[in-house]
């Protein structure tokens, strides 16, 4: 089984590392090989190809340093040698090989640098040793992946698919067949696309029956009526139509209820005919069931259409939940037993029994991969088995592939809310399960077709939230629930999804701040009880932050008994679709017993990290089950934070920079009552906007200023409007903001919304006479030192945790300040925070023309800001006393400021 690309990637940044001052080619060649070959997971290199290995070349015989034959060839030489030069001379070795075992990847490296071509495209990378962790994908053939060039091919291939399937659907519908009728139709006629490309139906048996068909295309309709009677017609039964032609004979029987109900019958015309045959002339046994079947779903939906390849799960994303849910268990179970015949055969018959559910399953790509994975399994199971006895089977007429190919698509049930992909998904089940069929048929060289079709998944339509469970699949017999339910916010629900939030949360008040996948969490949960069944969804990363924590994981963790085995921290759910925008999820595997090894995984750098962690709590964090509620004040002895002021004017009190330069043209008088004025926007983006602020201002100082009195008068209009009793009751003095929060002396300001791209939000200390917005947080009497925390990567990695989200955007709020479990330094720490802290202050006060956004950004980001940001960050770690060592990961880090807070609510500090 391959290894997951984060673990390749993991593996890169340590091989790096321990090569990094590596030059002599005599001396290390051979271990900076075996170091480069077990970071994609070939731990015996010897095993696979050959050291110093004889070859021929032109000017006589050589040796090469390294040779996989049809995989790799490596030619080593010390740090600084001409590269060009060893090319040419590993090239020389290579062209006198035979052509069957030319390796497709040819590489030259001076430790320094590493140079890869590739055969079959003849492309060239060069790319620096320490950066292979961004390169690693360029050796997907030693990893055991298909590489890019593939993987983009299949997704052609897919499109290409989809689109045909799109015209053949417009052409139906332009004459008026549409709905249930058509999907069914479509989903019938992949399905014997699919067939004849496969082996189910003779080679061109299916072109060379409609090709048959009159050119007007006027028959057409009735010859495919006629094919999908037969699909469904039993032999028995054939056999006592003798009119049946000889071209529908060819057709196997499919059963499956595929084609048993009778379709109203289309019309078609020639040009229509000429789009069938068109589909049939295309290779459809390439397509993936998995792929395909969100992009035909696709077909349907015109604005969808318009971007087939971006309407589709990714597999790598699906096999981050699958693996660590269940198959790197199988696997590293199957390693066990699989040299002991007995165990091996208990083995096969455990997978052969595991049942799976997704209650969200849309067109089954979370099933259909699934099925695949467990069907490569037995794969190998079937290898290790039959390999001395298939042959000898065969020989006295027995077929040993009909009593061993134990897993089948009646181990999975699925719920889906719309129609049509419940069809797909349970075609797609059946198109993956022949394209595994031929896969162990071709390595054996014994035929096996499963057909005709006895069984099938178990795919419901309907709304799995108002569904009882318990009648699609008894509990007792299931073994995992997994899938990926869909993303709903509270502003987005429907009156129907609101009801079932309620329906289902119908024990919590609370569950109205949810997000819609949470119910799924909590039908599971439910489901689950007096099981060892376990689960695992993706989710939006909303459920584990903010407000949604102590609402639905105090719910399931202390009222349901539910364990956290497996997460991922925030990653980007995307696939490899061009312009396809990513999602910020959540993968969180649960049951309700406690494995022995809990893991973590989150992004370090671009690298996915894994963490074994003795729990996990609803933070996604290697901490005890903490739940961070709403409080009012900060921690004893710490300046409160606020929100800041609140117009509610209509405007009316705000002014742009030119519209304070009007005011002040007409009424130069009016500059003492006009005041600069930030939200989060100005402040980061560093735009000028102003206000009125006549808080503590005599009348007498500008009722003669009409221009003042107008923008009075339309302040009073808007509150009197509006429904809010409290704000009607503010338009009797409408020169005032509705809420006054502004400090009195000079402050520190956090901006209320900030990019996630952002590693530390920008903080900064603010004048009293500018004017704080209610998009602010403001904290009077606050210094250097409280600055020098707030802005550190230990208060960031807080805040992440536990703030709430715009979108993606950090949306900072009192409850993650007061909450914020702040370290004991000593003097000494604390000067040297306080230091640290001017530092950074004086760092941004080099570059005088940037704004916040220009100086936090990533991607510009000046080396003198991101330097003194880290001797902060660093003056921090040593007042909590954390190090790199006791703390490897932001999880880590954010572990230990949960226990601290659980110390001082215990002391009723906060």
């Amino acid at each position: 089984m391959p290894l997951p690309w984060e673990q390749i990637q993991a593996n890169a940044v340590t091989f790096a590392k321990r090569w990094k001052d590596a030059w002599d080619e005599k001396s290390e060649a051979q271990g900076f090989v075996e170091g480069l070959l077990r970071v994609f997971g070939v731990d015996d290199s010897r095993a696979v190809g050959r050291f110093e290995e004889r070859a021929l070349r032109e000017a006589g015989r050589g040796f090469m340093d390294y040779f996989w034959a049809k995989k790799i060839a490596i030619e080593m030489k010390s740090k600084g040698r001409d590269l060009e030069r060893a090319y040419s001379q590993l090239a020389d070795y290579l062209m006198h090989l035979p052509e069957e075992e030319i390796p497709e990847l040819w590489m030259v490296s001076d430790f320094e640098t590493i140079v890869l071509w590739r055969r079959s495209t003849k492309q060239r990378k060069q790319f620096k040793t320490k950066d292979l962790k961004k390169n690693v994908r360029q050796f997907a053939d030693i990893a055991g992946y298909e590489t890019q060039t593939a993987r983009e091919d299949q997704l052609e291939i897919n499109v290409k698919a989809a689109e045909k399937m799109a015209l053949l659907h417009d052409a139906l519908k332009g004459y008026g067949y549409e709905g249930h009728d058509l999907e069914v139709y479509l989903v019938r006629l992949l399905f014997c696309l699919f067939a004849d490309d496969t082996g189910i139906f003779p080679q061109d048996t299916l072109y060379e029956y409609f090709e048959q068909s009159k050119p007007d295309g006027s028959d057409l309709s009735d010859r495919i009526s006629h094919l999908f009677e037969v699909l469904n017609m039993p032999d028995e039964v054939r056999a006592k139509r003798t009119l049946l032609g000889e071209a529908l004979k060819q057709f196997r029987y499919i059963n499956g209820g595929l084609f048993e109900k009778t379709l109203p019958a289309p019309e078609f015309d020639a040009k229509m005919r000429k789009t069938l045959l068109d589909c049939v002339n295309f290779n459809w046994s390439k397509i993936s069931p998995a792929i395909f079947g969100a992009m035909f779903q696709g077909v349907m939906d015109k604005q969808q259409r318009r971007e087939l390849g971006a309407h589709y799960t990714s597999e790598e994303n699906i096999l981050k939940l699958i693996n660590p849910l269940f198959m790197d268990e199988l696997w590293a179970e199957f390693e066990r037993v699989k040299y002991d015949p007995k165990l091996l055969e208990v083995f096969h018959r455990k997978i052969a029994n595991l049942k799976f559910l997704d209650p969200a399953c849309g067109c089954g790509n979370f099933l259909i991969v699934t099925y695949g994975k467990l069907r490569e399994l037995e794969f190998e199971i079937l290898k290790m088995k039959l390999s001395e006895s298939a042959y000898a089977q065969m020989r006295f007429g027995e077929n040993p592939l009909e009593g061993e190919i134990l897993v089948n698509v009646n181990q999975f049930y699925g719920i889906e809310y719309e129609d049509f992909p419940c069809q797909i998904a349970q075609v797609g089940m059946w198109l993956m399960d022949h394209q595994m069929n031929n896969r162990v048929a071709d390595h054996f060289g014994i035929p096996f077709v499963r057909l005709p079709l006895r069984a099938s998944a178990t795919i419901v339509n309907g709304n799995a939230l108002r569904l009882d469970w318990t009648e699609i699949v008894p509990k007792h017999e299931l073994s995992y629930i997994l899938g990926n339910p869909p993303f709903v916010g509270l502003a987005m629900r429907s009156d129907s999804q609101q009801a079932d939030m309620e329906s289902v949360f119908s024990d919590n008040d609370r569950a109205g701040r949810l997000d819609y996948v949470a119910a799924w969490y909590k039908k599971a949960s439910l489901f689950i009880q007096g099981t060892h069944i376990e689960c695992a969804f993706v989710s939006t990363n909303s459920i584990s932050q903010g407000e949604q924590v102590p609402i639905l994981w105090e719910d399931l963790c202390v009222g349901h008994g539910i364990k956290i085995n497996f997460a991922y921290r925030t990653f980007s759910w995307t696939n490899e679709a061009k312009g396809k925008a990513a999602v910020h999820c959540v993968i969180i595997g649960f049951s309700l017993y406690d494995r022995p090894a809990k893991f973590l995984f989150e992004y370090e750098d671009g690298v996915i990290q894994k963490h074994t962690v003795p729990h996990i709590n609803g933070y996604l964090t290697g901490a005890s089950d903490v739940f961070v509620a709403l409080r009012g004040k900060p921690q004893a002895g710490y300046p409160k934070l606020v929100q800041g002021s609140k117009p509610w004017d209509g405007g009316f009190l705000l002014l742009s920079e030119s519209e304070k330069d009007e005011l002040l043209c007409a009424q130069p008088t009016a500059a003492a009552f006009v005041k600069r004025y930030v939200g989060s926007s100005e402040f980061i983006n560093n735009t000028k906007r102003y206000c009125l602020w006549l808080n503590g201002v005599t009348p007498s100082a500008y009722r003669n200023m009409p221009e003042i009195m107008e923008r009075l008068a339309g302040v009073k209009k808007v509150r009197q409007k509006t429904k809010t009793v409290a704000v009607q009751q503010l338009a009797e003095t409408p020169m005032l903001f509705a809420q006054i929060r502004q400090p009195l002396t000079d402050y520190i300001l956090v901006p209320e919304t900030s990019s996630e791209r952002r590693r530390y939000i920008p903080i900064g200390f603010m004048s009293k006479d500018v004017i704080a917005s209610n998009a602010t947080l403001v904290a009077e009497h606050a210094t250097l030192y409280h600055f020098g925390i707030l802005t550190s990567n230990i208060h960031m990695a807080w805040m992440r945790t536990v703030c709430g989200r715009l979108k993606s955007d950090y949306r900072y709020s009192p409850s993650v300040y007061n909450n914020f479990p702040w370290p004991t330094p000593t003097d000494t720490q604390k000067a040297a925070i306080e230091a640290a802290a001017q530092g950074v202050l004086d760092a941004r006060a080099l570059f005088e023309g940037s704004s916040l956004a220009d100086l936090y950004d990533p991607l510009t980001m000046p080396p003198e800001l991101l330097k003194a940001h880290q001797r902060l960050d660093k003056a921090v770690w040593a007042a909590y006393g954390f190090t790199p060592r006791t703390h490897p990961s932001e999880a880590s880090v954010v572990a230990s400021l949960m226990e601290m807070w659980r110390g001082c609510v215990r002391r009723s500090d906060i």
